[in-house]
């Protein structure tokens, strides 16, 4: 009995390691194949010589994408997009969950029932572009920040781990010493969260830095694109503005598809550098943010 136990356990073992590993095969491949080709030689890349590993090594593509200002504007943009949509995502989340996991908080489930219909219907997308239009947002930066300052998946997770991970003798002992409401969430709740505030930092960094749609509607000055954006017209046209002043019709050819992958690798790397520093309050949170009561 202890035999069979042993030789399912091991079996299911197995599958995991080979599972696994063809996933990580599978998410980590795409990377190694785009950055091989931006590095690859032009002819190589031309003739799809190119599998996992480069052939020859050029970095040609990574200084004609770098010598573009649109590009290091694209970057500018996304960055002040990143930080300041973040921090006024962060603090009105923060804010917002920690009241709705308060009991005494007497229309806390209606707020929350509110909240979870907008995550099943919207406004629609014209009526949102008329509001938008109308608060004389459009073709500014606050179009991208203000519209999505708070998103309801992230305030659900805030919100259970505040209700979990917080215990209520902690906030009811700070308000017996004299400590305000607004007081309890920054000097005593707040600095004990950092594992939810790690997850909602990165869920709302990656997903303005990933952010690309929004900026299609609602900015039609080209100075305030973020780099996503400019990324897409990069894949979609071809870079004819990179290649200007090559003349032979290989060579921006062969330009064309280098500089589409290197433009994804510069809009890529920077993302994933963040992640790491986070990681040891990233898992905790989520787990603990899960958990449903």
């Amino acid at each position: 009995m202890k035999y069979r136990k042993s030789l399912l356990s091991n079996f299911f073992d197995v599958m995991n390691i080979i599972i696994l590993v063809f996933a990580c095969i599978v998410t980590i491949y795409p990377l190694v194949y785009v950055f091989s080709m931006s590095i690859s030689d032009p002819d190589a890349v031309l003739a799809q010589e190119v599998f996992i590993l480069q052939k020859g090594i050029s970095f040609e593509s990574y200084k004609i994408v770098f010598k573009n200002k649109d590009i290091w504007r694209a970057y500018g943009n996304t960055i002040w997009y990143t930080v300041v949509g973040t921090v006024i995502n962060v603090c009105l989340t923060i804010m917002g969950a920690y009241a709705l996991s308060r009991k005494h908080f007497f229309i806390g489930k209606e707020v929350m029932l509110f909240i979870a219909i907008t995550m099943f219907f919207s406004g629609g997308l014209i009526p949102t572009f008329i509001l938008i239009n109308q608060l004389g947002i459009y073709n500014t930066r606050w179009a991208l920040v203000l519209p999505e300052a708070v998103n309801a998946w992230n305030l659900i997770i805030a919100r259970t781990y505040f209700q979990t991970a917080i215990p209520d003798s902690l906030p009811e002992s700070a308000k017996i010493d004299g400590c305000s409401d607004i007081g309890i969430l920054f000097k005593v709740v707040l600095p004990i969260s950092m594992p939810i505030f790690s997850v909602l930092v990165i869920f709302y960094a990656v997903g303005h830095w990933n952010s690309w749609f929004n900026a299609q509607l609602y900015l039609s000055n080209s100075q305030l694109h973020p780099l996503q954006l400019f990324l897409r017209k990069i894949l979609i046209m071809n870079s004819p503005d990179f290649m200007q002043g090559m003349e032979n019709a290989f060579e921006r050819m062969a330009y064309g598809l280098m500089l589409k992958y290197t433009s994804i690798i510069v809009a890529t790397v920077p993302i994933l550098l963040v992640y790491p520093f986070m990681q040891k309050h990233f898992v905790k949170g989520v787990m603990l943010g899960a958990i449903k009561g």
